[in-house]
């Protein structure tokens, strides 16, 4: 029996996106508008999974962690985050993706950091 082809995985490093003939490589996952995404900064830890969030449209959150990627996903004072904003009510949100050190860098070069998210 041959061997059988090997798949190739996804990772979780660059994405390419392709704009009218221009090649743009997205190291970051940025926020999705339509999915009520916004960025911010955790500001407080609450316990239980739960944590104040000063998101970049100005408002102060409270943020919490989606059961989904709670063990993944370890988040610390002053990092930076992405919250899916709730429909229901505007103080509350969930922390859906935590950035690492190297696509915070990249994040503030492309300009995506504004003042409410410095620390």
């Amino acid at each position: 029996m041959g061997k059988k082809p090997q798949r190739s995985r996804g990772s979780q490093g660059s994405r390419v996106r392709q704009q009218s003939g221009n090649i743009e490589v997205q190291r970051a996952r940025t926020p999705v508008a339509a999915d009520n995404e916004v960025l911010g900064i955790v500001v407080q830890i609450l316990g239980d999974d739960r944590m104040r969030v000063r998101c970049a449209d100005g408002v102060e959150r409270q943020g919490r962690i989606r059961g989904k990627i709670k063990k993944r996903m370890w988040t610390r004072l002053g990092d930076l985050v992405i919250v899916s904003k709730w429909d229901f009510q505007d103080s509350h949100a969930d922390i859906v993706y935590r950035y690492r050190e190297n696509e915070r860098t990249w994040l503030e070069r492309k300009g995506y950091i504004n003042e409410f998210l410095q620390p």
